[in-house]
């Protein structure tokens, strides 16, 4: 995984972009690298944990990106995947296009759209926060063929009951993985990568 000082272009082009365009907290710009890239990369480390050759050779939907995380990010780790990176709000799209552009990402694909207007489906969607559980799985229900990984943090178990009640997924489809177990650092604290499968995955961790 790359360091710091190879997310610096990065990190100067979000800064420059922030002046014109807010698409990250004006108090949080200074920990662009540590909470926001490492957080978005917390998704390739939990890929690389548990399935072998990570997302290379897939298709990738980045729901809700907003400026583009964590799909840029995560683009510049698996060069050999395919993004969409898809926002309802054009001005964050326009963001998230002009740092693709500028870091000359070729395989990042940047979509001004409604989840329910995309064509699918795809192997797996990535998502930070977007929404609670409940409501994010429908949009997606039926767009992927292997997992949806979403950065949740909180009180995550009622969030997770209530997906299985209202949208009847079954809980041995859902793994929780907490993120201080890679990054010892308090802001991680609480911050989960949850995967819900469209199979079996473990027992419900509820």
């Amino acid at each position: 995984m790359k360091t710091a000082r190879e997310y610096a272009p990065m990190i100067a082009l979000y800064r420059e972009w922030n002046e014109r365009i807010n698409v990250v907290s004006r108090k949080d710009i200074d920990a662009l690298y540590e909470h926001h890239i490492l957080h978005s990369l917390a998704i390739a480390e939990y890929v690389n944990r548990h399935y072998p050759g990570g997302f290379d050779g897939a298709s990738v939907l980045d729901l809700g990106t907003g400026g583009g995380f964590p799909g840029i990010p995560l683009a510049t780790e698996f060069p050999q995947a395919r993004f969409t990176l898809c926002d309802s709000i054009g001005k964050k799209v326009k963001v998230a296009q002009a740092v693709t552009d500028a870091l000359g990402l070729q395989n990042v694909r940047c979509v001004n759209a409604r989840a329910e207007t995309l064509p699918g489906p795809f192997d797996w969607v990535v998502s930070r926060a977007v929404t609670s559980l409940d409501n994010f799985y429908p949009w997606v229900k039926g767009k992927f063929h292997r997992s949806i990984l979403y950065l949740k943090g909180g009180d995550v178990n009622a969030e997770i009951s209530e997906l299985m009640r209202k949208c009847r997924v079954p809980g041995g489809n859902i793994r929780v993985w907490p993120i201080d177990e890679w990054l010892e650092d308090e802001y991680f604290a609480e911050k989960f990568v949850i995967e819900i499968g469209k199979d079996y995955l473990c027992p419900p961790k509820i």
